[in-house]
Parts: structure tokens; C-alpha cells; sequence
């Protein structure tokens, strides 16, 4: 597991929604203030970006996979991630990814919303992500 120094989550989100959007290839085309103070990349590091900006190397692969799946199926996923900072420190977020759909009903896009996560879901999530990653070697 990767060390680095958590930063305090009540900064980061301050009572703050993060909230971005995706093209179906999974691209940032918009991303709010929040996001920026959270990860701490500008605009144009982020805009045109994939989410591996801030994919933190803890975070199992399986969790995306199933998030991808979920949301190309054109149903929701919520859980938790832990997000890298430019800086190298780390956040959690409870995020919600919705897939956005145009008037014939097909997926245009993805919006992502996330909140602080809570410090009990993130010590449990901590030791199952820990499980999940000694599993994918």
C-alpha cells in the first residue's frame, strides 16, 4: 500500500459537492470548483483528462470495472474511492456516478457526485480495499 499523507477531509470538501462529467470514454469534459480545490490540479490539467488524474494507486481495479459496468449499463454506482491530489496526498470521496441520457434514452454521458465520505466507511473501506489488492497480485 502506498504511503502518503492524508489531507483533512473537512477542507477538502467543506460541506462542498464535487461534481464532474464525462464523455462516454470516460474524459472530463466539466468539472466544478470543488473538484479543483480537492484534487488540486488546474482546468487545463483536468479538461480532456481521464479519471486517472487522480486515481489513487490503492483503489482496487475491480471497484472500476464494476463502476464502468454499472453505469454503461445505464444504472448508477455508489461507493467509495480514494482520489490522489496533485500534491500527492489523498482524499476519499462517497461518490455517486449517474449515467445522462439523451431524449432517445441513449448514454451521452456521465456526471459524478461526491461528498465527504465518513471516517467509520472509510477505515472500513481501507481494510477491504487493502483485502481486495493483496488479491489482485
Amino acid at each position: 500500500m502506498t504511503k502518503v499523507t492524508p489531507i483533512n477531509e473537512e477542507y477538502v470538501h467543506a460541506g462542498k459537492a464535487i461534481i464532474s462529467q464525462t464523455d462516454l470514454s470516460g474524459k472530463i469534459i466539466y468539472a466544478n470548483s470543488a473538484f479543483y480545490e480537492a484534487s488540486g490540479y488546474a482546468n487545463e490539467q483536468v479538461i480532456g483528462s481521464t479519471y486517472d488524474i487522480i486515481r489513487h494507486p490503492d483503489m482496487p481495479k475491480i471497484i472500476f470495472e464494476k463502476l464502468w459496468h454499472s453505469i454503461n449499463d445505464g444504472q448508477a454506482w455508489t461507493g467509495l474511492v480514494k482520489n490522489l491530489r496533485s500534491d500527492g496526498r489523498y482524499y476519499w470521496d462517497d461518490l455517486s456516478v449517474l449515467p445522462v441520457k439523451n431524449d432517445d434514452g441513449e448514454i451521452v454521458s456521465f456526471i459524478s457526485v461526491s461528498r465527504q465520505a465518513s471516517k467509520k466507511n472509510i477505515q472500513e473501506n481501507e481494510v477491504l480495499y487493502q483485502k481486495m489488492l493483496s488479491s489482485e497480485v
